[in-house]
């Protein structure tokens, strides 16, 4: 009994069962073709195996298979081309049904906080990149990736960080992830394993990442934000999630003396801080914010991602963990088995020893300036009353709208001109928030095409000029 074939011409089928010693071969195999057929699986237009490719996988007489095929192709089923074998048909499609009419949508250009724009992507790098890399792979290389990401990656990455962004790393120290999300669970699990039952977060973040810490079995203290970042003075937690570089999406970097106070609290408490550094490469107006990392190197998950400043297409993240957190992370990640994608890692450790990588964030760093300055200058414009914070970094702006605005009607009246932004309540994790939020919204300037930009920023002004 057969259920597959595997023929001369390279097609593979799933058949019903035909079995060679069946009375009645010729009616199987009929019945199992029209079967592949009607089901889709073979589909009109594909090239069946010849009577003698069939016969000989299947084990029946070539002359039964060539009747089937006649039967078939006299039944409409099958088409038989002068020189050119035999072919799936043309299956009639019954008539569409009539849906109701829809009423006209227009497509929202999409100005969420933290969203790249993907045609910024450096396509022929990225080729090149990716060249050289898969030639230069050995045997071992293209097996499983290890738990930990590719040694040449690690390499590449500890060099990175610690020239761009002054983390304290040594390959070893890496341990590479499909992105922040990963690595926050990743260190949550690992805490929540360890007798750690309480992490703390910002005011304001992703709610997905406080999603992770509760799934992980931790619970949850809020630090209030102010001027000068995260209250880290009341904290109250084994571990701390931070976005000490450029607070998200408040924009405000955490304060030099409460960096210092935060780094003391993780030593002197055996605490672990874990920096969030997703933007920390697109910083504009002054020298970047150094890593919280190298102030406790023992004591802060150093965790970064290509996604910003390269492409989330990529899905290559990466954490520098202390020593003696590396091997649990790795274990934790053997585990759930989950391993990043190896061509990937190897095009990225590519791009990362070229320059490449860097090359090519010091021209979108330019790119992304330029939008942030023509918002604000058009905002400044249209919209005089309305303060811009956050501007010295990152992708988006927080715009607080004078009083009597409301940012929820900005917010639709965005909408009705077809652009996405937030409201910065959005981001909070807990109520009541500061009476302000009512009024802020998060505008990105990232992720619209180039062409598309100009537009986008007039609708954005017209829709906060609406409100006001």
């Amino acid at each position: 009994m057969m259920e597959t074939w595997a023929t001369r011409a390279g097609l593979d089928l799933f058949l019903a069962p035909v079995d060679a010693r069946d009375t009645r071969p010729r009616r199987a195999l009929e019945d199992a073709l029209r079967d592949a057929v009607r089901t889709g699986r073979l589909a009109p237009g594909t090239r069946v195996p010849s009577s003698r490719s069939l016969a000989a996988d299947l084990g029946l007489a070539r002359n039964t298979v060539a009747e089937v095929y006649g039967q078939l192709v006299a039944e409409g089923w099958f088409e038989a081309r002068v020189g050119a074998g035999t072919w799936v048909g043309e299956r009639p499609r019954p008539a569409p049904r009539p849906s109701p009419p829809a009423r006209a949508t227009r497509p929202a250009t999409d100005l969420r906080a933290g969203l790249p724009d993907g045609g910024q992507v450096p396509r022929a790098a990225w080729v090149a990149a990716a060249r050289k890399a898969i030639a230069g792979l050995g045997a071992a290389d293209l097996g499983y990736t290890p738990t930990a990401g590719l040694p040449r990656l690690r390499t590449e990455v500890a060099g990175y960080v610690g020239r761009t962004r002054g983390v304290v790393a040594r390959p070893d120290d890496v341990v590479v992830t499909t992105g922040f999300s990963e690595t926050l669970a990743l260190v949550c699990a690992a805490l929540h394993a360890s007798g750690a039952r309480r992490l703390a977060v910002e005011a304001y973040g992703h709610e997905r990442h406080r999603h992770v810490v509760r799934a992980s079995g931790l619970t949850l203290q809020v630090l209030p934000v102010d001027g000068e970042g995260a209250r880290v003075d009341l904290l109250d937690a084994d571990a701390v999630l931070l976005t000490p570089a450029h607070q998200f999406p408040r924009g405000v970097p955490l304060a030099p003396a409460r960096r210092v106070a935060v780094a003391r609290w993780a030593e002197a408490t055996d605490g672990l801080v874990l920096e969030d550094d997703y933007d920390g490469e697109l910083r504009y107006d002054r020298r970047p914010v150094g890593a919280l990392q190298a102030l406790a190197p023992d004591h802060v998950v150093y965790a970064g991602t290509a996604n910003k400043a390269f492409s989330p297409a990529l899905g290559v993240g990466w954490a520098v963990a202390p020593g003696w957190l590396v091997g649990e992370l790795e274990r934790l990640r053997g585990d759930r088995g989950v391993r990043s994608d190896g061509l990937g890692q190897a095009v990225l450790a590519e791009l990362l020893a070229s320059h490449a990588y860097d090359r090519h964030v010091r021209r979108v760093r330019a790119t992304y300036r330029d939008r942030r300055d023509r918002l604000a200058a058009s905002l400044a414009s249209r919209v005089p009353a309305a303060r811009l914070r956050g501007l010295p970094a990152g992708l988006h702006v927080v715009v607080e709208l004078p009083h009597g605005a409301d940012a929820r009607a900005a917010v639709a009246a965005g909408a009705r001109r077809g652009v996405r932004f937030e409201s910065l309540a959005d981001f909070r994790a807990d109520d009541p928030g500061d009476p302000a939020d009512a009024r802020c919204v998060v505008v990105g300037f990232g992720a619209p095409a180039a062409h598309a930009y100009a537009a986008a920023v007039e609708a954005t002004v017209a829709a906060l000029a609406e409100v006001c």
